[in-house]
């Protein structure tokens, strides 16, 4: 009577030991609250069509100057690494002997006019003569074969007189444009000119000057694809423009335009040839120097753009993470274009009213819900986004 007694209590402990357990494994750990996260929500726009290229400088002008006759260099009458104008004096070839040339050209003119004088008097006397049957036919033609020798002797001799007078001319070297003249290629003393035009100098036009950069056509064939297909308006050859950045990071003030596009494809790089003109007023460009340009050569129309820190990459490829009606995370694949100011522009992956995630990124993970409120840049930069992409 006893045992029974003590059976009862126990079992009734046992069994609300056995239902506090189960309670417990029904409840589990306690959940975490979903991420915080900052977002904008996308809207479409028109962005500019932009490229980063890389370019060579060049000169606008570019002039050799050489020794167009033969003669011993007597001295140099600039100062190398200066500017110089048209005309200016750079070289003087020794003249003595150009000057002797002239004078035997003088007087072989001279000799010509005498034998023509002396001509054309006997022919006027054969003339005279011959209806009198004074002189044969003979005679008359050879007087009159003799003083047109003559006369065109004299214009031969006269021709050799203008040479030797412009072979003198050239003993004076002179700038052929305005422009700044380099070092100098030959040094006095030294026999220019004989046999060919020797190099002496060259001179090149600073300002303004010439960007000369490349384009893959398969990047020009996307640009006209998207042209026809209304995502792209291409701008004016003549109004396309370009924004230069100097080799130590900092931006150019003076704008280039861009004034030529080549019409057949470099075969050796499958590459267009495209320049564009910036003025150099300060002479600070020089030729040879390689920039990084920023192309502007139209506007793309309904595209997003999305901050920089917002594109994230895989071996898949670009992709945003995104916070859907229903507060979970959504992975969307995109396509960026290029960049501008700091924000990526993206022509494809995206719709209207998405609310991309900016800030808190790391903490998401698609499928997992997320608490979502606008974003707010740390600073005013230039990776803010534009007023368009409120995240209300």
């Amino acid at each position: 009577m006893n045992s029974s007694l003590l059976r009862t209590p126990l079992l009734c402990l046992g069994l609300l030991a056995l239902t506090a357990c189960g309670k417990g494994k029904e409840q589990g750990p306690p959940q975490m609250p979903p991420p915080d996260v900052g977002v904008i929500k996308v809207q479409p726009q028109t962005s500019p069509l932009t490229r980063d290229l890389v370019g060579r400088l060049s000169a606008y002008r570019s002039a050799d100057v050489r020794a167009r006759v033969a003669g011993v260099l007597l001295k140099r009458t600039y100062e190398e690494g200066t500017n110089v104008k048209q005309g200016q004096l750079l070289f003087q070839i020794d003249p003595a002997p150009l000057k002797a040339s002239l004078s035997a050209a003088q007087a072989s003119l001279a000799q010509a006019q005498a034998t023509w004088t002396n001509n054309k008097v006997t022919a006027r006397r054969v003339r005279e003569l011959a209806p009198k049957g004074y002189v044969s036919k003979s005679d008359l033609d050879n007087a009159l074969a003799a003083e047109r020798s003559a006369a065109a002797a004299v214009q031969a001799a006269r021709a050799n007189v203008e040479t030797a007078r412009i072979n003198l001319g050239y003993a004076n070297v002179t700038s052929p444009i305005d422009g700044r003249a380099g070092q100098q290629q030959v040094t006095e003393g030294a026999l220019v000119g004989n046999g060919e035009a020797t190099l002496l100098t060259t001179v090149d036009q600073m300002d303004p000057l010439y960007v000369n950069f490349t384009m893959g056509v398969d990047s020009l064939e996307q640009m006209r694809r998207a042209q026809s297909s209304g995502n792209v308006t291409l701008a004016d050859p003549n109004k396309a423009s370009v924004k230069i950045t100097l080799p130590d990071g900092s931006d150019y003030p003076e704008p280039g335009v861009l004034d030529f596009s080549d019409t057949t494809v470099n075969p050796s790089t499958g590459s267009v040839n495209l320049r564009a003109k910036v003025a150099n007023p300060k002479r600070s460009l020089l030729p040879g120097m390689y920039v990084t340009l920023k192309a502007n050569l139209g506007q793309q129309h309904k595209v997003f753009l999305v901050p920089q820190q917002a594109v994230q990459r895989d071996t898949v490829g670009a992709y945003v993470m995104t916070v859907g009606a229903d507060g979970k995370v959504v992975r969307k694949d995109v396509s960026t274009a290029d960049m501008v100011d700091g924000n990526w522009v993206i022509n494809d992956g995206l719709a209207a009213g998405d609310q991309v995630v900016v800030s808190g990124i790391q903490n998401v993970k698609a499928g997992a819900p997320a608490k979502a409120s606008p974003w707010k840049p740390a600073s005013s930069s230039s990776s803010q986004p534009p007023a368009a992409h409120s995240g209300k």
